[in-house]
This record gives C-alpha cells, structure tokens and sequence, in this order.
C-alpha cells in the first residue's frame, strides 16, 4: 500500500458497498474492492479482511444476497446484489452521511474572532 492511499472512513464501508451495488450492479468481492478503490481515485484501499466480514454483516441484515456464479475467468465466486431492504437501507444512510458531513464541514468554515 502506498503512503497516499488511506482506510476507509471509520463506519462507512457498509454505504460505500451498499452505493457500488446500486450504481454498478451485482459483483463479486474482488471486484467490487478493486471497484470501490478506483471510484476513491485509488485513494481507498480495501482487503480481504475489511470487505468480507463488512459483506458478511451486509448480508445478515438482509440488505446484500449472495449467489454463486462464475467470474469473468470461470472461477467459482459469490456474486453480491442489493436487496430492496438494502436499497431503503442506503437511502436512510445517505441522508445520515449528507447530514452529519454537513455539521462537520461548519467547523472547517469558522475562523477565529479577532476580538
């Protein structure tokens, strides 16, 4: 890993899968990390022992199923897909990340009183 590429924003890799899902469709695993990192600008880096337990939990709250099927080299691999509870799901968080990145972009805006 290069010094540029940093971790996920604590707690929100779940969206990030959620929003890829939506917007790119049913993927495997790798190819999802590798699709999440070059929509970071290759500034996000993903592995196997952040993305699958994140995928893993996705899926016990129903919001991701999974279905084996073949990649695009024939290997056997389960393909992850959005659910509609998962679709509701990333709408509450979207909303949740524009409020919150909201508060927090205040603070980047105040300047000291010269008082």
């Amino acid at each position: 890993m290069t010094p540029d590429r940093g971790d996920v924003v604590y707690g929100s890799l779940g969206l990030l899968i959620l929003k890829t899902l939506d917007a790119i469709g049913p993927m495997h695993g790798y190819r999802l990390a590798r699709r999440i990192e070059q929509i970071s600008g290759n500034q996000l880096a993903l592995n196997q022992g952040t993305l699958y337990p994140a995928l893993l939990k996705l899926e016990q709250m129903q919001w991701v199923s999974a279905k084996w099927g073949q990649s695009d080299t024939g290997r056997r691999v389960k393909i992850y897909s959005l659910t509609r509870a998962g679709r509701k799901q990333l709408t509450r968080e979207e909303a949740q990340w524009q409020r919150s990145t909201g508060i927090i972009a205040r603070f980047f805006k105040i300047s000291e009183d010269p008082a």
